[in-house]
């Protein structure tokens, strides 16, 4: 498990595979995850990359000033539907694209982008609606 927001921020800077694979895969604290956000801003995509982050860090990630890391949090398989929602409705289109083709996207949210002005957007959306592709 993860300790720290200093520890986090040397795994995934750490040159070492084994060291740089837990900052992608192991586990922290809420508080921690938090402390990373607060302290160290320029690895919030990286905390969004981590397998195990709570939804709870997704939530406010997906809310982030940055569109980086609300593209990678879009990517992100186990979002609820209404962080989807959230997502589909981003100003940024890279980002609404990112939940078009997320695998396990909602019906809800795929019928608001089959409505995008983005065309690749919305054309994926009304393919996966069509298909029943969706989660």
């Amino acid at each position: 498990m993860i300790e720290s927001a200093e520890e986090f921020v040397y795994l995934r800077n750490s040159e070492v595979i084994e060291e740089y694979g837990r900052a992608a895969n192991e586990e922290a604290s809420l508080d921690t995850w938090q402390e990373v956000i607060l302290r160290y801003p320029e690895m919030k995509k990286w905390v969004a990359h981590n397998k195990t982050v709570p939804l709870e860090i997704l939530s406010i990630l997906a809310a982030d000033s940055d569109r980086d890391v609300r593209w990678v949090v879009a990517t992100k398989r186990k979002l609820s539907k209404e962080l989807q929602l959230q997502l589909a409705k981003d100003c940024d289109a890279g980002v609404r694209n990112r939940i078009a083709y997320n695998a396990k996207a909602y019906k809800e949210p795929l019928e608001l982008l089959a409505n995008d002005n983005f065309e690749p957007t919305k054309k994926k959306a009304i393919e996966r609606l069509g298909s029943g592709e969706y989660g």
